[in-house]
């Protein structure tokens, strides 16, 4: 280990017991540590990005008294973002046989993936019956699990032998299948261990993970060179894939503050602690018709690691938020501790999203500010709005090329569009120039002919292993010609409303 790079002491509950482990750097990753330090193998590292789930842990928080599951990468998560949390690995399901020889009681999502024949080689096995545990857990028992969500929080999880069904089966199936004696979760024994680990004081350590905002703003003036972290879904592949240390780490989502999602008359705020699951679970709320896009932003595990403000803060330009937020309207607010004659105070000033960004990933923000909130505007109910992501894969693959259009007509001519596109460009971007070629425009198809031209001219993408530039820019002017087909009310042209019902209306 460098010798700069100092460690301390990291603490979490497993199987209902407080567990301390000393001299932990702070460019750990979970994965390091429960393989290296506490020698549980059953987790397994495959692509070391968050890509094939064959790492996934289950993290648990109490809420309320009541715990709250959540699947996440543990290649990627920097272990001490779980300070103070109950981490469940594949080891911790089933019950310990007395009986020498015997094989233990399996947990129903373990026996579940043994009938329905979900496992082969089981290399990915333990990260799939972890997301299944997760499930199970959030269902009541795995009850009332269908088909479709079993696709959706499973979509994190590669596996490249048995083939989806047997496992989909197995997510299906675990509910009916009773629970052994000393399987699954002492809830009141791990609620008491999490209540005795009190929240860490932080003084000069070499990962700060503050619990309130002036206190998080304080460390950041302190420590301006320290890495911001969220949910480490990106800053942990620079640790695995470019071997990146860290001297000092500043954790942002502790702070009680950024934890919120605030409705107000006019915009919701989302808190750069939110993660993405709960912020496109509030935007869909607001707008249903996001649901499918939101599903695809990444896997799960993913989704419920990073949050929300990192993706924006982190500003790539193939990074799925940004489109949206750009065309929702959105800014942002960032934030520093101000010295004063009385000790100090908070400070903010607020941007639009699209001018946050000066290049490829490089922003306006200062050495002591952070990105503190996201205030994205309430929907208009005249407001016609779509967004687009095209990707080789369905699921859990990054964008090729994003663009996300939200228009306002009245009496059939153009009153109000905003229009964000990622993958396009160094950083993710307002189409202006195609703005105007639709402002005050009667809605028709010459129209759009004019705008789809002046959509392909506007950005100057580039080709690389997603797609090369005149495919991304062809497929710029395809989407606004969907977008047009949709508002004419054409809904099989899109995969989402296609069904067997409407492709035999139309044959």
């Amino acid at each position: 280990m460098n010798s700069k790079i100092s460690a301390q002491t990291l603490r979490f509950v497993r199987r209902g017991q407080a567990v301390a482990l000393g001299n932990v750097a702070p460019d750990r990753t979970l994965l390091e540590v429960l393989r290296e330090d506490l020698q549980l193998t059953a987790t397994k590292e495959g692509c070391g990005e968050g890509d094939c789930g064959a790492c996934t842990v289950v993290l648990a928080q109490a809420v309320n008294g009541k715990l709250q599951y959540q699947a996440i990468n543990s290649c990627i998560r920097l272990a001490h973002s779980v300070d103070g949390m109950a981490v469940f690995t594949a080891e911790d399901l089933s019950a310990p046989t007395l009986k020498a020889g015997a094989s233990p009681d399996l947990h129903p999502c373990q026996e579940a993936m043994v009938q329905c024949h979900g496992s082969q080689c089981g290399f990915c096995t333990p990260g799939f019956v972890m997301s299944l545990f997760g499930m199970y857990q959030n269902s009541g028992g795995g009850q009332g699990i269908t088909r479709e969500q079993a696709q959706v929080d499973l979509s994190g999880n590669l596996c490249r032998c048995t083939g989806y069904r047997p496992i989909l089966d197995a997510a299906e199936k675990m509910g009916s299948l009773p629970l052994p004696a000393g399987c699954g979760v002492d809830e009141a024994a791990t609620v008491a261990a999490l209540k005795s680990l009190k929240p860490r004081q932080n003084g000069d350590e070499s990962y700060l993970r503050p619990t309130t905002l002036a206190a998080l703003l304080q460390a950041r003036s302190a420590h301006p060179k320290a890495q911001v972290v969220a949910g480490c879904t990106d800053v942990g592949l620079w640790v695995t894939k470019l071997h990146k240390r860290f001297e000092r780490v500043l954790d942002v989502t502790a702070a009680r503050e950024l934890q919120r999602v605030e409705t107000y008359p006019h915009h919701i705020a989302i808190g750069a602690a939110v993660n993405l699951t709960d912020a496109f679970a509030a935007l869909v709320k607001e707008r249903p018709q996001l649901k499918t896009f939101s599903q695809r932003f990444a896997g799960l595990p993913v989704r419920n690691s990073g949050t929300l403000g990192g993706n924006v803060a982190n500003g790539s330009p193939i990074g799925d938020a940004m489109p949206l937020l750009i065309a929702l309207g959105a800014s942002v607010v960032l934030m520093r501790w101000k010295k004063t004659a009385a000790g100090g105070e908070i400070a903010h000033r607020e941007l639009r999203l699209e001018d946050l960004y000066t290049g490829y990933r490089t922003n306006v923000m200062r050495a002591d500010e952070l990105l503190c909130w996201i205030k994205v505007p309430r929907p208009e109910t005249k407001a016609f709005m779509r967004v687009y992501k095209i990707s080789k894969r369905f699921d859990d693959d990054i964008s090729a090329v994003c663009l996300a259009i939200q228009m306002t007509l009245k009496d059939g001519t153009v009153q109000q569009v905003s229009i964000g596109a990622g993958g396009v460009a160094a950083t993710p971007a307002r189409a202006h120039q195609t703005e105007a070629a639709l402002l005050g425009q009667p809605w028709n198809a010459d129209t759009v002919m004019a705008a789809t031209a002046a959509l392909r001219a506007e950005f100057q993408p580039i080709s690389d292993m997603r797609a090369s530039a005149a495919y991304r820019q062809t497929v710029l002017g395809n989407l606004l010609q969907r977008f047009w087909l949709e508002s004419q009310g054409m809904t099989t042209i899109n995969l989402e409303s296609l069904t067997a019902s409407s492709l035999e209306a139309t044959a």
